[in-house]
């Protein structure tokens, strides 16, 4: 049986499934963007695959992202609307084919698992250590680094939103104030604080020059599963947490997976984009469809 040799894309998918694998089994979850993230730390990109195309996504990530079809076609992996999800096979595939070339040559030639081969249970050696090394290791203080000018500007721009949602928040908190009924000299049960529940849209997705880096196969298409947000039920916000490498970014807020109802900056319909200097590393985007308007943490 012919043999393939791996190329470093497909060297990075095995440890997509592996990264999966080990969530799977750690109990950890990660979005689809942090997926490829470790992915591309663990095979770092060479100086070709490092070049950034015109939509300022580096060559060798848009590669693996598109390569990621395989692990679907081969039924290792599932893209759904939670999120990526790696199948029962998939599990199994990280022991029948532990090295890069047999891994290789499986995709390649859709070769199924063999049957006999067990669901892993526990982290391989090579996962485990580290994480076992680290919760033995004391925690060193934090070192303080001086804010870039790059997190300055996106620190200047969250005020900015929030001095802007300020007054509707205390509107919307006045009224309440408004609507309690007035003392009657017996007591009431404690009433649980909550915010106001308000309308929704059935999706809520951020599409910009960074969906690729979600996981989703292109840019500004908000009808991808990678770039939907999740409604957060308590504060009534749309949420998306990831992992974003350093730069400048452009993006606004499509409703229902589409570009009918979008929303720019300061909230605005069919407004300006959303434009993000971000310094590197996790952010949390916040939709709030009260405002129309998002901020950032």
């Amino acid at each position: 049986m012919p043999t393939a040799i791996a190329d470093t894309t497909t060297v990075r998918l095995k440890s997509v499934l592996d990264i999966l694998a080990e969530s799977v089994l750690s109990g950890e979850t990660l979005g689809a963007g942090a997926v490829l993230a470790q992915a591309t730390v663990r095979v770092p990109l060479n100086e070709k695959e490092s070049e950034l195309l015109s939509g300022g996504i580096p060559r060798g990530h848009k590669a693996l992202t598109t390569a990621t079809s395989k692990l679907v076609k081969a039924g290792w992996l599932v893209k759904g609307r939670s999120g990526w999800t790696i199948t029962e096979d998939g599990l199994r595939a990280t022991v029948a084919f532990p090295d890069a070339d047999s891994f290789a040559t499986a995709l390649a030639e859709g070769t199924p698992v063999p049957s006999d081969v067990p669901v892993p249970t526990s982290l391989p050696a090579t996962a485990a250590a580290p994480k076992a090394a680290a919760a033995k290791a004391p925690k060193a203080a934090p070192k303080k680094k001086a804010p870039s000018k790059a997190a300055k500007v996106v620190e200047k721009a969250a005020e900015l939103i929030e001095d802007a949602v300020a007054p509707v928040a205390k509107a919307v908190r006045s009224r309440k104030a408004a609507a309690q009924p007035a003392d009657s000299g017996e007591e009431s049960p404690a009433q649980v604080p909550s915010v106001e529940s308000i309308d929704q849209p059935e999706a809520v997705a951020i599409a910009g020059d960074f969906n690729v880096l979600l996981g989703a196969p292109a840019n500004w298409a908000p009808q991808y599963d990678e770039s939907q947000m999740k409604l957060d039920a308590v504060d009534q916000l749309w949420k998306l947490t990831t992992d974003l490498p350093a730069g400048h970014y452009s993006f606004k807020i499509a409703l229902n997976r589409t570009w009918d109802e979008n929303y720019g900056a300061f909230g605005a319909f069919d407004g300006a984009n959303h434009e993000l200097h971000h310094p590197g590393g996790r952010i949390t985007f916040n939709y709030d469809h009260r405002t129309r308007d998002i901020t950032l943490v």
